[in-house]
């Protein structure tokens, strides 16, 4: 039954909605009624007038105007998309500067890639980073809140950081950037309360839950109100209000394989091109003896998940290719700084321009200390990065097997403007490189048409005490309808924390990662369907639907939205993810993989890098192929 006015307004109320509107965002929902607006050509600008309504509240700090694609970034990104830059403009303002380098994406591969490139070239090179965002990293940034006086951090998207084998290239290049103590330092428990385990990331209980971990069915599974399972493993299922086939499916997959299974040694064995034949479904299915329902009802998206879609749409491999990294073995392995690895990209830059953070160069200064976004576009500096500057036109001067130059045209303040450069390297995602390079041969444009690309919101719920689930003796939990899937509580690095300890008591941020998954089309249909259904959804309707769900799942606790969430934080990306289909990685029908033809040498004067080229969405990747492509160019371009 509908409600009337009087009634949505009290619910309102009771969810904490009726708070001051300087204190968010606000967007008339009318306004975007449907994902199907997002399949036309109209902009973000275009169906939202002058407001900037949508991007939402976006908390305190360096952070603050770049919380995800905020509709700014969206807007000059579908400009693109749009073909307005299809013709070279006649009002380009010419900068008349001319670098060695010129690297297009400021995230993590970005930054390595220019960091690298001075160190490989010489720091008499000059060095221009173009990044459209308000301030660097890609998606490795983070969410700023102040609860209570006490200042939290949460990861915007780019996590978890793997301790590496001392001596290989990634543990040197850790320790070249400030990074020398990667096994970090965590927060200890305190207070009267007896003590739960906690995490150190919030990823490490998904599909491991431990005893304090608990399961909540929704109206989905006929339960109105929810229903709790704690501790689901340890009491085999049992009480939870699905099929006794589905409950024994689940304890299969649980239990692991019946039977040991040949998994991949390195990149490109038999096994590994095996998996990439096949999508993760069908493996999962032979492997655990499973249905393909149980796996799209209770597994997907979060199973599938480092690759942003269900295990239907995915090929095998990529749920192993991350192991091919290799990693320091130790059960510390996994760390992560308050911020995420927000942690990795301000290192990079308090490497690349010493003046850019405030403090010395400790990894306690360069986390916590504010950036100095004077110090990053100096004139006098090899290294530069220039912000809020979309790159929208890459193309070499010339015939590119001659060419002694590439003009790059980017826009800034509603303005266009050039700057040459003797490389460039592509480091953003493939869904804009393949727009931009404007003289892009046929094979890398049939190689990028390959790339498919999902959508991520990560809504950071800051709490002011995590007590209401400590009194149900959880410290994570999952669900299967609504926003997200799972989140939990963590032990936060110390490394720019206010606080050495957590108790019950303590103001947290519990993350939910949204991923938008439909078993059963095709990867590229997913992906525009999710964003359709991302980027339609005002930001007010997400923070009632987050402050009706925690309602809903614990009221019954005490809990009180009005009073226990001080504040949501929604960081949207609207291709956060590469899905990597079966015959991504090793190629099929006698094809090279799409990878393969970008990364196998620079076009002309360009390079490509992007965690995207490998398959793999994990920031080691990015570094890896920021250092191919300089290598690349040094090697077959630029050799003076």
């Amino acid at each position: 039954m509908a409600m009337s006015g009087s009634s949505n307004r009290a619910n309102d109320k009771a969810l904490g909605m009726d708070q001051p509107i300087s204190r968010r965002d606000f967007l008339n929902s009318t306004l975007l009624a449907s994902g199907g607006l997002l399949m036309t050509s109209a902009t973000p600008l275009q169906l939202l007038g002058e407001q900037d309504d949508w991007t939402g509240y976006g908390g305190v700090g360096d952070y603050s105007k770049s919380n995800g694609n905020t509709l700014e970034v969206l807007a000059a990104g579908h400009r693109i998309r749009n073909g307005d830059f299809d013709h070279l403009p006649t009002d380009v303002i010419d900068n008349n500067e001319t670098f060695d380098c010129v690297v297009v994406g400021g995230g993590i591969s970005g930054l390595a890639a220019a960091l690298l490139f001075l160190r490989k070239a010489g720091m008499n090179r000059l060095c221009l980073v173009l990044e459209n965002h308000s301030i660097f990293g890609g998606e490795a940034k983070r969410n700023e809140f102040v609860v209570d006086g006490r200042r939290l951090m949460a990861h915007q998207g780019s996590a978890v950081f793997f301790i590496q084998y001392p001596h290989s290239f990634l543990g040197r290049f850790y320790d070249s950037i400030g990074l020398k103590t990667p096994q970090l330092q965590y927060q200890k428990w305190a207070g009267p309360s007896k003590e739960m385990p906690l995490s150190r990331t919030p990823y490490d209980m998904v599909g491991n839950e431990p005893a304090t971990y608990g399961w909540y069915f929704g109206a989905r599974f006929g339960q109105n109100p929810g229903m709790w399972l704690i501790d689901p493993w340890g009491k085999k299922l049992q009480g939870a209000p699905i099929s006794e086939s589905a409950r024994a499916e689940l304890l299969k997959w649980h239990a692991g394989p019946t039977q040991e299974e040949k998994e991949p040694q390195y990149f490109g064995d038999s096994v590994s091109k095996y998996l990439d034949s096949i999508t993760l479904e069908e493996h999962m299915m032979r492997r655990f003896g499973i249905s393909r329902e149980t796996i799209r009802n209770f597994l997907s998206p979060v199973e599938g998940g480092g690759s942003g879609l269900g295990p239907d749409a995915l090929s095998a491999y990529a749920d192993y290719a991350a192991d091919m990294l290799h990693p320091l073995r130790s059960d510390d392995t996994d760390q992560m700084f308050p911020g995420g690895n927000t942690g990795i990209a301000r290192l990079m830059v308090k490497t690349l321009i010493p003046q850019s953070i405030a403090g010395d160069d400790s990894m306690e200064a360069v986390c916590r200390n504010d950036i100095n976004f004077g110090a990053l576009d100096q004139p006098t500096s090899p290294a530069r990065i220039r912000l809020n500057s979309t790159a929208v036109w890459v193309k070499h001067d010339g015939d590119p097997k001659k060419s002694e130059s590439v003009s790059i045209l980017y826009t800034q303040a509603g303005k266009t403007y050039r700057v040459k450069a003797r490389t460039v390297v592509m480091a953003g995602g493939g869904w804009t490189t393949k727009h931009v390079v404007r003289d892009l041969p046929q094979a890398q444009q049939e190689a990028y048409s390959q790339f498919y690309r999902s959508p991520c919101l990560m809504a950071n719920v800051a709490v002011r005490s995590w007590r209401f689930l400590y009194n149900m003796g959880i410290s994570g939990f999952r669900w299967f309808e609504g926003v997200g899937n799972y989140t939990e509580v963590r032990k936060t690095a110390l490394i720019g924390a206010d606080a050495t300890t957590i108790s019950p008591d303590s103001p947290v941020v519990l993350p939910l990662k949204v991923l938008y998954s439909y078993p059963g089309l095709p990867a590229g249909d997913q992906g525009n369907r999710g964003r359709g259904e991302m980027l339609s959804t005002p930001f007010i309707e997400y923070e009632r639907r987050i402050r009706q769900q925690f309602t809903d799942m614990f009221a019954r606790t005490g809990f009180d939205a009005r009073r226990d969430i001080a504040g949501v934080i929604l960081n949207r990306w609207g291709h956060a993810y590469l899905n990597p289909q079966p015959g991504f990685f090793f190629g099929k029908y006698g094809k090279p993989a799409p990878s393969e033809v970008l990364r196998a040498a620079p076009f002309g004067r360009i390079a490509f890098a992007n965690t995207d080229l490998a398959g793999i969405m994990d920031h080691r990747s990015s570094i890896l192929e920021a250092e191919r492509a300089v290598e690349q160019l040094l090697d077959q371009v630029l050799t003076d």
